[in-house]
Parts: structure tokens; C-alpha cells; sequence
């Protein structure tokens, strides 16, 4: 797979078979990803891999426990403008769609939601951490480890999918796993496994901005 090939076939999997992933692939993942890009070479990324049991107990306590308050962050930013807000609306139809979901259907959205905690049936976990010493720019590198990792993992026939949506309870997962949260802000996990390309929630299409809607070219053509 080159390199294109893993960035056009990427995309978030919420559907896992119930497969172990071997922990040496996971090695070499994380040991290439070490070469992602930093600016001033940082490396302000900080992770934690779970398999197995410990993946299932963390989706057990995330399952019984009410969102933080303060939440670790602010996700989706104030006033945000009306075409980020749409772009959200319709991935979030396309998904739904796809598994026949109504969209007044309040009950089965909650279900699809929860799916979350239990990282969509991945045996393996990352949780990324980031220091709260750190700014957006830092920030900005561990972006772009993630999407580094996540494009190994596709290349090692892997499937991945980062969430976000586990900020809700970042300090019950820095408890976890033992991360101080003087010291660290969560940031997101990532479900790692192998892909189950017949569930519905993996087919549906995806949908993103016009090239010319995002980046303008100036100069000679």
C-alpha cells in the first residue's frame, strides 16, 4: 500500500471483529510513528496502549460514570459558523442512515452513542495524553501523530477510529491508567482492531468539502 492508497482508504471504523491485535504489529506502529513531524522536535505526544481485559474494564467504568464537570476541554468551539455545523449534520445523517436509524428515533441515537464507550468492539486502545504546559501548536503535532499512527495501522491491514468523545471523562481515565491530571490534559483514544467491513456503519459514504471551498492556489497554474 503506498502512501495515497492509505490516506483515500482511511476512515474511522465503528464496527471491530472480536480479534486480538498482535502486539508486536502495535510495536512497530508506535516505534515508526516516532518519526511524525515536531516542531522544535518536542514530540509533545504521550500514549497509552490497552488490550485485552484492561481494554474491557475501562469500557466498563466509562459505561457507569457521569460526564466531568469542568469537561477536560471545549470541543466544539462557541458561535462556530454554520458550514462547520453542517458538515457535522451530515456525516452524522450518513451514518445514521446507514443502519436505517430515524433520525427523530432519540432512544437508538443513545444507543449509537454509547458505542463509544466500548470503542465500537476494538481489542486494543490508544489513550493520548498531551501536557498541559503544552499550546495550540503542540497540539497541532500530536494531530499530526495520530494521523500518522492511523495510517501505519492502515497499512498493517488494521483499522482505527479516533474519539474524542471520550474527553467527557478524562479524568477518570488519567485515574486509570495513572497520568496525573496536574500535570496532563486527555486528549483522545483511539479504537484499534481489525475492521468488520460487512457492518454497515464502515460502507456508508463519506463526505468532505470541495478542494476549492478549503484551499485557494496562487501563483503561476
Amino acid at each position: 500500500m503506498n502512501v495515497t492508497e492509505a490516506v483515500l482508504n482511511r476512515r474511522s471504523i465503528r464496527a471491530f471483529k472480536d480479534e486480538a491485535v498482535d502486539p508486536a504489529v502495535l510495536r512497530r506502529v508506535f516505534e515508526a510513528a516516532q518519526m511524525s513531524p515536531s516542531g522544535c522536535n518536542f514530540q509533545p505526544w504521550e500514549g497509552v496502549v490497552l488490550t485485552g481485559e484492561p481494554v474491557r474494564e475501562l469500557s466498563r467504568r466509562l459505561k457507569d460514570a457521569a460526564p466531568q464537570d469542568p469537561q477536560e476541554y471545549q470541543l466544539i468551539p462557541r458561535d462556530i459558523p454554520a458550514r462547520y455545523t453542517q458538515r457535522l449534520q451530515e456525516i452524522t445523517a450518513a451514518r445514521f442512515d446507514a443502519i436505517g436509524l430515524a433520525r427523530d428515533d432519540a432512544e437508538g441515537r443513545g444507543r449509537v452513542q454509547a458505542r463509544n464507550f466500548e470503542f465500537f468492539g476494538a481489542t486494543a486502545l490508544l489513550l493520548c495524553f498531551v501536557p498541559r504546559i503544552m499550546g495550540p501548536p503542540q497540539w497541532s503535532d500530536v494531530g499530526m501523530w495520530l494521523q500518522t499512527v492511523m495510517l501505519l495501522l492502515e497499512d498493517q491491514g488494521l483499522g482505527s477510529c479516533p474519539q474524542e468523545s471520550l474527553y467527557v471523562h478524562g479524568r477518570l481515565i488519567k485515574d486509570f491508567v495513572g497520568v496525573s491530571d496536574e500535570t496532563h490534559l486527555f486528549f483522545c483514544g483511539m479504537a484499534i482492531g481489525h475492521p468488520d467491513m460487512d457492518d454497515p456503519m464502515n460502507r456508508f459514504e463519506r463526505t468532505r468539502a470541495p478542494l476549492d471551498e478549503v484551499v485557494r492556489f496562487v501563483g503561476d497554474t
